[in-house]
């Protein structure tokens, strides 16, 4: 069911109301005065007004600039006219309209500055109002979504009630329009609703319509809807909960219908501002009374208290007139009743002024004259009555104590003039300009303090200044100091490296001073620097070297901002410094130099030369040997390598070793180079023999057919080159001409038949002789033996080492005599040697009697123990003795220098007196050879496995055949081998040759 009260007007626009009211409309409210009108929530760039038309000014050749009034205004420069910008104006949130009161328009100021481009004049100021129309932008709202409403029960028919009202941000027609009332079947006859219009506001009434019974019913809830005026209207809705209580017959009733009182501004909190006091004609708690605030806003709230049961308000917060000029409310007093009544009135609280807010100062650019933090420019050819700033003197307090009187204090040529007509004590407009032409070289600027004193008891006043700065006209061309800059910079720099500052100065000031700095570029600096245009440094683009460029030079220029520009220029010279950023550098990678052997120490073996591509002490560079061995110097001036020592090619033929070269700079820098040096050859070494031996031999029976080969001598010569090619010769024991040497190989073939007379051992000096200049040359022995068979080989050997004896100018070639009396001499030695064994046995047969009578308990000797003993081993059923051990052949030393055959002869005999009687005859030659040389005299000596050499009697066991090679036996009696390819012999004293020839069988083993 839907109530609505009666009497209640409600008002509806036309649309063509609402379209004027959208329209914008001009009117004077004072000769200089503008007022338009405009909704509130307009979109961006919505045409306001235009003051040009307005004001019956052309739209050309005047310039428009907005004051006052941003963020919410803009105006365009040229035509004056004046837009909404993004930030949309909300007449709710604007700070003036806030607390407006019922009626209450909402003004929104502009202020707009006016100049004439054409003549020059100053500017004009232009003060405007905007009234800002309210739209029904909000909905109404009730204070809770469910109102709490108490009745008595037997309440009679008629009776009101009065609803908590709904409020709505909106004004006039937008606002609260009408309330209305729907319940249900069980409270439709119950209840109704009427609204009583005030002055400004509709209050909503409960009308009960029937009677109530609280033991039947004890509450009911309705639905109460509010609805604003506004096109398209906004509504609203709220539960309102009847409760039915017990019965209170009378509600408090205030003393008065309203309550005003003034509070003075910054009054203290606690201090009491009024008492507003109701009435029960009740009894007990139903004529008791609790008070307390009503729609009170969040400002009263804030700043206001009441106390519950005296009705007394007090200060709760610090109160401000200028934030809050007035405070409106209701107070409620409700009883404590069961069926509590209550009422309200409205409380109107006036803040008084006082004078605590001293006079304010703002200072602004106006028309061409901007300011930058607090800095006016102007020229100073600018006409006498130029306004340089627009000053507003403004006093938050009210009556006398914002009357504000405004000076220029100081002797400056300036002055206030009034900028508004308009009679405004609280808010005054003074344009600031100038009394005098201005002088740029007399006064440069000016400090102007303003100072405003109200009309208060006591007088508050403030301060505040602006710096004029007068500009002059470009006249002036920049100037750098000095027109030369000459600067040392070091190479190896990093691109953006900072090399200089240039710096100009312009006598002008302002834009006409404001220099920009540029490098006039040319095909020598390439684009190699540039400049920071702004602060003159002169920064390198690139890594600058030395090595490639000493030095550059250009040209800067800096040039003013004035209008015409003004250019000046001058010259950077910029030396590179060196950095030592070049390692020393050998002219070749590697060195190889060759030099002769045997050379003298601190020879010159050859030279380098290294550079350095820095300067100074940086190319200072020192070379030193690595690593320093003692062998090598170099000399720093000159890079001559010089020998600590002499050469020996077969010592070493190669050096290697490394030139460090290091330069003087800090850190140094160094670099190396290898360098080899070859040693040439001298034939400086005999060749030496290395097979045959000298104490071998070989067989050769008497048939043997020409051409065929003999022996192979083979030597080597540790030099090189022609000094190591060897050529073969006969020199001697070749008398009848039956052997025949290749000269390149070595060779040695049967050059004709043997006769019987060449029976017997031959004795071959073979002369080996390298191609050195001069040549060098040494000697071997080859033995061969011709014979039918080999019966004695012992004999052999006994010749051969004979041999070694025999001077080298007598022949060994077959001769019978020299072979009879070597066998006598061998049969004699044998026959010592058995008669030596035979009385070593007999001592020692001597000695183990009487041992084994003296001793009663031991070891006792066994007969077979005796044979094994002195018994000789039965050697190999093919007759072949065992081969010895060879060992390895070492180089042998170097040869010492012998020009005559008989020098090998007389080392031999001298070597063999040495020798210890264990040792075999060998021939040891006289030679030094290099380290890692085969040793010949130790091959010689791996080659007789026998310490000696004895002719051993028959025994039965061989009463046939000879004993070629035994096993080492007890008796130390030893018999010598030997073959075709016979590796050596041993040393023979003179028993050797005592043996008795005839106990050998011919038919030894060959």
């Amino acid at each position: 069911m839907r109530f609505q009260s009666s009497g209640v007007m409600v008002l509806r626009w036309d649309a063509t109301l609402v379209l004027a009211a959208m329209l914008l409309v001009c009117c004077a409210a004072d000769p200089t005065d503008i007022l338009y009108r405009m909704l509130e929530e307009q979109p961006p760039n919505t045409l306001i007004g235009s003051l040009a038309s307005d004001e019956g000014l052309p739209d050309s050749g005047h310039l428009y600039k907005l004051e006052v009034g941003t963020p919410y205004l803009r105006v365009d420069g040229k035509t004056g006219d004046i837009y909404t910008t993004e930030v949309p104006i909300d007449r709710e949130t604007l700070r003036d309209c806030r607390n407006l009161l019922e009626g209450d328009k909402c003004f929104l100021e502009f202020e707009v500055s006016i100049t004439d481009l054409k003549q020059g004049q100053g500017p004009r100021l232009i003060e405007g109002r905007i009234e800002v129309q309210d739209v029904n932008d909000n909905t109404p709202q009730f204070t809770s979504p469910i109102l709490m409403l108490s009745i008595p029960e037997n309440t009679h028919i008629g009776a009101l009630f009065s609803i908590p009202m709904a409020s709505d941000k909106d004004s006039g027609h937008n606002g609260v329009a009408e309330y209305s009332l729907s319940a249900g079947p069980d409270a439709d006859q119950l209840f109704s609703l009427q609204v009583a219009e005030d002055t400004d506001e509709k209050q909503p009434q409960l009308i009960v319509m029937g009677n109530l019974d609280r033991e039947q019913k004890d509450s009911y809830d309705l639905n109460i809807r509010v609805v604003d005026g506004g096109t398209p209207p906004r509504a609203s809705s709220a539960l309102l909960r009847v409760t039915v209580t017990d019965q209170n017959d009378n509600a408090p009733k205030f003393e008065r219908s309203h309550y005003e009182a003034e509070l003075a501004e910054n009054s203290p909190v606690g201090h009491s501002v009024l008492q507003v006091k109701a009435n029960d004609a009740d009894m007990g708690t139903n004529g008791e009374i609790d008070y307390s605030l009503h729609q009170a806003s969040d400002a009263v709230q804030r700043l206001l208290r009441i106390d519950r049961s005296t009705g007394i308000i007090y200060v709760k917060g610090l109160v401000d007139r200028e934030e809050e000029s007035f405070l409106k409310f209701f107070v409620v007093a409700k009883d404590r009743g069961p069926n509590s009544k209550s009422s309200k009135v409205l409380v109107t609280i006036n803040v008084k002024d006082q004078n605590d807010n001293a006079p304010a100062i703002e200072i602004r650019g106006i028309g061409l004259v901007t300011h930058h933090d607090g800095v006016a420019n102007i020229s100073e050819d600018m006409p006498i009555g130029t306004a340089v700033a627009l000053v507003q003197v403004s006093d938050r307090d009210e009556g006398e104590n914002a009357v504000v009187t405004c000076v220029v204090a100081g002797d400056v040529p300036f002055q206030l003039r009034p900028a508004s007509e308009s009679a405004n004590d609280r808010k005054r407009k003074y344009f600031l300009q100038t009394t005098t032409l201005l002088d740029y070289e007399r006064i440069k600027d000016y400090r102007i303090e303003i100072v405003a004193v109200d009309s208060g008891n006591p007088a508050l006043s403030s301060t505040n200044s602006l710096k004029v700065q007068v500009t002059d006209m470009n006249d002036n061309a920049p100037v750098f100091s000095p027109n030369l800059f000459e600067v040392d910079f070091a190479e190896e720099n990093q691109p953006g490296d900072k090399v200089l500052d240039v710096v100009a100065t312009d006598a002008d000031s302002g834009s006409n001073a404001e220099l920009t700095y540029s490098i006039i570029m040319d095909s020598a600096t390439k684009g190699l620097f540039e400049i920071d245009p702004k602060t003159g440094e002169v920064h390198v683009r690139n890594t600058l070297d030395r090595e490639h460029r000493e030095q550059y030079e250009f040209h800067v220029a800096a040039a003013d901002k004035g209008s015409p520009s003004l250019r000046g220029t001058a010259t950077v010279v910029v030396k590179v410094l060196d950095r030592n950023d070049n390692d020393p550098k050998f002219m070749l990678s590697g060195y190889s130099f060759s030099v002769l052997e045997n050379m003298p120490p601190l020879s010159p073996v050859g030279m380098v030369t290294v550079i350095d591509a820095d300067k100074g002490e940086n190319a200072m560079v020192r070379l030193s040997v690595e690593p320093d061995n003692g062998k090598f110097v170099i000399q720093n001036g000159t890079g001559t390598i010089l020998s600590s020592i002499s050469f020996d090619r077969e010592k070493e033929s190669t050096y290697t070793f490394r030139l460090r070269a290091v330069d003087a700079g800090d850190p140094p820098r160094s670099s190396y180079v290898g360098v080899t040096i070859n040693v040439l050859d001298e034939n400086d070494n005999s060749p030496y023999v290395t097979k045959p031996s000298n104490s071998s031999y070989k067989y050769l029976p008497p048939l043997t057919t020409p051409e065929t080969r003999v022996e192979v001598v083979e030597a080597e010569d540790i030099d090189t080159g022609p000094n190591a090619e060897l050529v073969f010769s006969i020199t001697g024991g070749n008398p009848y001409g039956l052997f025949h040497i290749s000269p390149n190989n070595g060779e040695i073939t049967l050059a004709q038949e043997f006769t019987r007379k060449h029976n017997g051992l031959h004795r071959l000096v073979v002369k080996v002789s390298d191609k050195g200049k001069p040549p060098r040359h040494t000697t071997a022995l080859v033995h061969i033996f011709v014979n039918e068979t080999m019966g004695n080989i012992t004999l052999i050997e006994s010749l051969v080492g004979h041999s070694l004896y025999t001077p080298l100018d007598r022949d060994i070639a077959g001769d019978p005599n020299y072979a009879l009396a070597q066998r006598s001499n061998i049969l004699y030695g044998s026959l010592a040697g058995i008669a030596g064994v035979i009385l070593v046995i007999v001592v020692v047969v001597v000695i183990r009697h009487r041992m084994q009578k003296d001793t009663k308990s031991g070891y006792q000797a066994g007969k077979k123990e005796s044979k094994d003993l002195y018994a000789p081993k039965a050697g190999p059923k093919n007759g072949k003795g065992k081969k010895s051990k060879k060992g390895k052949v070492p180089k042998p030393t170097k040869p010492l220098e012998e020009d005559e055959e008989a020098s090998l002869q007389k080392g031999l005999n001298f070597n063999l007196i040495n020798d210890s009687v264990n040792d075999s005859p060998r021939i040891h030659l006289p030679l030094n050879y290099p380290p890692g040389s085969p040793d010949l005299g130790r091959h010689y000596r791996s080659n007789s496995p026998l310490p000696s050499i004895q002719l051993q009697p028959q025994s039965p066991s061989a009463s046939k055949k000879h004993q070629a090679v035994q096993d080492l036996p007890a008796t130390n009696t030893f018999v010598g081998t030997g073959d075709n390819n016979s590796t050596g012999s041993d040393q023979y004293s003179d028993y050797s040759y005592k043996a008795n020839p005839p106990k050998y069988s011919n038919k030894q083993g060959r």
